[in-house]
């Protein structure tokens, strides 16, 4: 066995030697032979045509057929062939001939797997480099298309303009939210039209919220300069504090004092000449007339509001003053109840639900009171006269206020007389004790706050003894008397009728 062994390890020798020798064939032409020298191989079998192979490992190191010896003259004719063939040898070697001792062995699988992995690698490569090829041909397509479509602008209309319509502009509205507004209400062909003529008017900064009636139709540019058109605006209604819901006259002068309901009428005109669309006045009148519930009227107010002497006046006071939107293509009914919400929302903004704790009323109480405060006093006295009629109620005393007689009058003024006073209405406070059935006008905020959080005080008594608008307090009757005096050397309390 050993003999068998060492005869194996000769013929590996050997091989080796064909293998490395440097002067077999020249190493620049070698394909794939790795020059590491250096470091001492790992001893790997390998397959050779001539040797059988089972499975990766040899059954049994084979044994290699001992050479036949040669003579001295033989062995140097044959070293001398080897000389004068060896060039011959090398072509072979090198384009894989086969044949002779210069035969190279087959790849390992090690080496195989090596060619595989680079074949892997370039076929990933060329896959992504395709990819690449794809998203790049599509953004160049897409700038293109982007070019093209800066070069021709949005589209836009170009022929004559049509009827007017009425678009909304909300509160936080940019250039980019209000194009597209016009664009989805057929005003402008498309959002870019307008936003492109919007970004260069400086006036579109100072745009409010509310209702616009712009022609339909229109070009970009034309959209954006029928916004500012003096009569675009619509649906915004100006209500002064203390305005009533219905029109009266001033005793003196014979002019007619615009009520709540004409200043809405006003403002829902959309149009010009006979060609303007407006909700009347008697419209309005009788819609307030309607179901409390349909009108809007808040929770808090609602079950007072049901049991009004009078239908006609059931909104009094609950359309609060100041500047307020609505639509003005609504109907009657939800005009009025867009303008009654707002004004809930507002008065309970200012704390109405929570004013209880400091003058002892309820909300809608409240909301009555301070509309008397709005007809009594003028900003600067309206906390004082808020205490006064805490205090009056408190003291189960008549409030004798003129404004609730002038309330249910028809002509009106500062002064009444003995007959006015002596009415038996809802609203006469001199005529009974407590507060009026509904509110007498449209309170503004100053009045609701007063009322809300009266001053402290123990006035029971107040009268406005000039023109000017000077108003004395007291708790003594005498001495309120002697004001009401002065009162009447002013001139303030001298009546026209």
């Amino acid at each position: 066995m050993t003999d068998r062994w060492t005869r194996a390890e000769e013929r590996y020798r050997q091989n080796a030697e064909r293998r490395y020798r440097r002067d077999d064939l020249e190493w620049s032409e070698a394909d794939d032979y790795e020059d590491d020298t250096t470091v001492i191989p790992r001893y790997e079998d390998e397959r050779y045509d001539d040797e059988p192979y089972e499975g990766d490992e040899y059954d049994e190191p084979p044994l290699a057929p001992e050479p036949p010896r040669r003579s001295a003259p033989q062995r140097a004719d044959r070293v001398g062939r080897r000389s004068a063939e060896r060039p011959a040898r090398v072509g072979q070697r090198a384009s894989g001939g086969k044949g002779g001792r210069g035969q190279r062995p087959k790849r390992s699988r090690m080496a195989s797997r090596k060619a595989a992995e680079r074949k892997r690698r370039r076929r990933n490569l060329f896959v992504i480099a395709g990819v690449f090829a794809i998203l790049f041909v599509g953004a160049v397509g897409f700038a293109g298309w982007k070019f093209v479509g800066k070069l021709n602008g949005p589209a836009d209309f170009s022929g004559p303009q049509g009827p007017l319509v009425i678009i909304q502009i909300k509160p936080g509205d940019t250039a980019t939210n209000i194009a597209q507004t016009m664009a989805d209400k057929g005003v402008v062909q498309s959002s870019g039209a307008f936003y492109e003529a919007a970004v260069r008017n400086t006036n579109m900064s100072s745009i409010q919220p509310g209702y616009y009636a712009v022609p339909s139709h229109s070009k970009g540019a034309e959209a954006v300069t029928a916004l500012f058109a003096k009569d675009a605006r619509v649906g915004n209604v100006v209500i002064s504090e203390g305005r009533q819901l219905h029109d009266s006259t001033d005793v003196n002068t014979g002019a007619r004092k615009d009520g709540i309901y004409r200043k809405i009428a006003d403002a829902s005109c959309v149009g010009t000449g006979t060609a303007a669309k407006c909700v009347t006045y008697e419209q309005l009148d009788q819609a307030g007339a309607g179901d409390p519930v349909a009108l809007g009227v808040p929770a808090w107010a609602l079950d007072r509001v049901k049991t009004a002497p009078d239908r006609s006046r059931q909104l009094e006071g609950l359309i609060a003053g100041g500047t307020m939107d609505f639509d003005p293509t609504a109907s009657p009914l939800d005009i009025l109840k867009q303008l009654v919400t707002a004004s809930a929302r507002s008065y309970e903004a200012s704390g109405l639900q929570q004013s209880g704790a400091a003058n002892g009323l309820s909300p809608y109480d409240t909301l009555i009171a301070a509309s008397l405060v709005e007809r009594e006093a003028l900003p600067q006295d309206m906390s004082k006269v808020a205490r006064v009629i805490v205090n009056r109620l408190a003291a189960k005393q008549k409030l004798e206020f003129d404004s609730t007689v002038n309330y249910s009058l028809a002509q009106t003024e500062v002064a009444t007389t003995d007959a006015d006073r002596a009415k038996q209405t809802p609203w006469n406070t001199y005529a009974m004790v407590g507060l009026p059935a509904t509110p007498i006008s449209a309170p503004s905020l100053d009045a609701m706050r007063a009322m809300e959080n009266p001053a402290p005080g123990p006035w029971l008594y107040f009268v406005t003894v000039d023109k000017q608008g000077t108003t004395l307090f007291t708790e003594d009757y005498r001495e309120h008397l002697r004001n009401i005096e002065k009162a009447r050397q002013s001139g303030i309390l001298d009546s026209g009728r």
